[in-house]
């Protein structure tokens, strides 16, 4: 792969797209808006709202995306779909991540030294429950078991060339989207890193890894993605599964 900049050079300002997937986020929308770096485009993709979000969003001049259909894949598919940048990004947008860190991701795949970069969460009090915690762990280990890449976690916050991103075909819908996104790097032969990021308790209501129903439909549409000869996609409706943790 051609870095996109030359070899011995620092990286240079490039726009960088990133996609925001959002259900009912709006106590937190604007917060993580005015956070955003120069250069770095957000795509707010609202999966079915039904408060203000978008709305929200589009006066604070973001570029909105409605994904009706639900399910973290299928809000994550929809804004790479929109990213016209060479770079993209993923955040969650409940203003768990500080924005002004997505430098840290997206910095080496500007400069060539990385394919993806995750974002490794070092998590404030309370930020972070005991059960998720747990399941992000042991999903860990199986990444670095089956892929020899040493990841501490799962990081929802990471950065990818948005063309090889497309090119990889990803088929999950749901919860399974970040898993399958490394399982695919990896066979691909993609350098895959991580680096630190700040995580904070969220604000608003957790959907997904802040209930335990959340965490353990998640464990289940990443187990699948582990099972030996099992296919990893999910098309169809996403069954309550939220694209905001």
């Amino acid at each position: 792969m051609s870095p996109l900049t030359p070899a011995g050079t620092s990286p240079t300002p490039t726009a960088v797209d990133v996609v925001l997937p959002c259900l009912d986020e709006v106590e937190a929308i604007a917060t993580v808006l005015s956070a955003m770096p120069s250069g770095y485009r957000p795509i707010v993709v609202d999966n079915g709202s039904t408060d203000a979000t978008a709305l929200v969003a589009a006066e604070m001049g973001a570029e909105v995306v409605r994904e009706p259909k639900r399910g973290f894949g299928a809000a994550c598919w929809a804004g790479l779909g929109a990213a016209t940048a060479p770079v993209v990004c993923f955040m969650d947008a409940d203003a768990s991540f500080d924005p002004r860190q997505l430098p840290r991701v997206a910095d080496p795949v500007i400069a060539g030294s990385a394919d993806l970069v995750l974002g490794a969460r070092s998590a404030d009090r309370g930020a972070w429950p005991a059960h998720a915690r747990l399941a992000n762990r042991f999903i860990a280990a199986e990444l670095r078991r089956r892929t020899g890449v040493e990841l501490s976690d799962l990081g929802p916050m990471r950065a990818a060339r948005t063309d090889q991103l497309r090119a990889l075909g990803l088929r999950d819908r749901r919860s399974g989207w970040p898993l399958e996104m490394v399982l695919a790097a990896s066979r691909a032969g993609w350098r895959i890193t991580e680096v630190v990021v700040d995580y904070r308790p969220r604000v608003g209501t957790s959907k997904v890894t802040g209930t335990i129903r959340g965490t353990v439909g998640a464990i289940g549409d990443m187990g699948r993605l582990l099972m030996p000869d099992q296919p990893a996609a999910h098309r169809g409706p996403a069954d309550g599964s939220s694209p905001s943790e």
